[in-house]
Parts: C-alpha cells; structure tokens; sequence
C-alpha cells in the first residue's frame, strides 16, 4: 500500500486519506479528478 501509495503521489494524484490502519486492513482514498473517490484497500494476513 504504501508503495503504490507514494508512486501515486509522485503523479500527482490527490489522496484525501493516506494509508490507515483501520483493524484488520489498510485503506487510503484518492479524488479521481471528475469527483469520484477512490478506496484502495490491502488487507492484513
């Protein structure tokens, strides 16, 4: 997540959340520029 995360950023893209721990997964959101946002989710094995 974090990864992918910081490549995206470097694009340019604009995250409303960055990646958090929210119990059993991670999750950040991004705008997509037409105003849809975006969830990415990784969970924790």
């Amino acid at each position: 997540m974090q990864a992918e995360y910081e490549k995206l950023s470097a694009k340019g893209v604009d995250f409303t959340m960055e990646p958090t721990d929210v119990g059993p997964s991670i999750i950040a959101i991004f705008d997509d520029t037409v105003g849809n946002l975006i969830q990415m989710v990784q969970l924790k094995l």
